[in-house]
């Protein structure tokens, strides 16, 4: 097979699968916002019941879910019926995914989930189906044709089942008012989250060079030489006057000054670029780069407190 055929393939695929979105999209109406008010006004939280493929599609609705503000549980249908129906609360509202809606886990399924819970949602692509007869509400996700070549393998059924949660939850996300900072609490170890709500005092180095403005370049040498910044900041009583950088220390020695009566006010950077302690992280990573260096001098209320590396950002996802 040419590689000009593989990609005629992918393309037929897409295009099957786009054909059966926008007949979803058509579809939407009443149903779908009774289903969003009432996982909505629930008590409890949102059980989502599958087995097969639906069961894979099923995990990640929960997941996207629970990352923006719904709290939901995964229960397998098969394992529901041995025992994990213990997971349903009367106050939950269960959504049951199965796109022919009569699996024989299913059909034996279906009047627990109706009666352990206060409502259920059928998901499937068969309205006559025993789970649609069972349920409150059916979200009707039936295809005329699956993308697969001998027309059996789902493929267009659980992209139109995936695109319908992810549907669900972003209407969830508009009516709960979920904006940036509620998704990065939910998310405080990836880069997203830290960019979000991660503070420059979580990233301080270890190290705080600094020298008096009087100070002779020998100890200027020893600051920097005893942190791995090469640079150390120049404080009058604490108060920031300016920067050393191992740079400055070679440029003041190409000059051929007599060192011994060089202070570190002499060779100093005045006016530094400074931030606060507990400025976020990613305004930090905005003046690093700004002004391209790969220090900043980070200050609590004005005064000296510590410094931010460039590096350090980059490695913790900060951008």
């Amino acid at each position: 097979m040419e590689r000009a055929d593989l990609i005629s393939i992918a393309k037929s695929t897409l295009e099957i699968e786009i054909s059966e979105l926008e007949k979803l999209k058509n579809r939407i109406g009443e149903d779908f916002a009774r289903t969003v008010e009432i996982i909505h006004s629930a008590k409890g939280k949102l059980i989502v019941v599958g087995i097969g493929k639906s069961a894979h599609v099923g995990n990640k609705i929960v997941a996207t879910l629970n990352s923006t503000g719904t709290p939901s549980q995964f229960l397998h249908a098969s394992e529901a019926i041995h025992g994990d129906l213990g997971v349903i609360q009367k106050q939950d509202v269960v959504l049951c995914i199965s796109n022919s809606g009569n699996s024989p886990e299913i059909t034996n399924l279906v009047p627990y989930l109706r009666d352990y819970s206060s409502a259920l949602i059928g998901m499937t692509g068969n309205k006559n189906s025993k789970l649609a007869e069972f349920s409150e509400i059916v979200l009707d996700t039936h295809v005329d044709v699956e993308a697969c070549p001998n027309k059996l393998a789902p493929t267009s059924s659980t992209t139109i089942q995936m695109a319908l949660g992810d549907a669900l939850a972003v209407a969830l996300m508009e009516l709960n008012d979920f904006r940036e900072n509620d998704f990065a609490k939910f998310h405080p170890g990836g880069s997203l989250g830290k960019n979000l709500v991660s503070k420059v005092d979580q990233f301080l180095s270890p190290q705080k060079p600094q020298v008096e403005e009087n100070a002779p370049v020998r100890d200027v040498i020893i600051s920097i030489s005893a942190s791995s910044h090469g640079i150390t900041v120049v404080t009058n009583n604490e108060e920031i006057i300016g920067v050393i950088t191992d740079g400055d220390l070679r440029r003041m020695l190409m000059k051929g000054d007599d060192i011994t009566k060089v202070q570190a006010k002499n060779i100093m950077s005045a006016n530094p670029k400074t931030i606060e302690r507990d400025t976020l992280a990613k305004e930090a990573m905005k003046i690093l780069k700004g002004n391209n260096i790969g220090q900043l001098i980070v200050t609590e209320n004005g005064k000296y407190f510590g410094i931010i590396d460039l590096h350090t950002l980059l490695d913790e996802g900060i951008n």
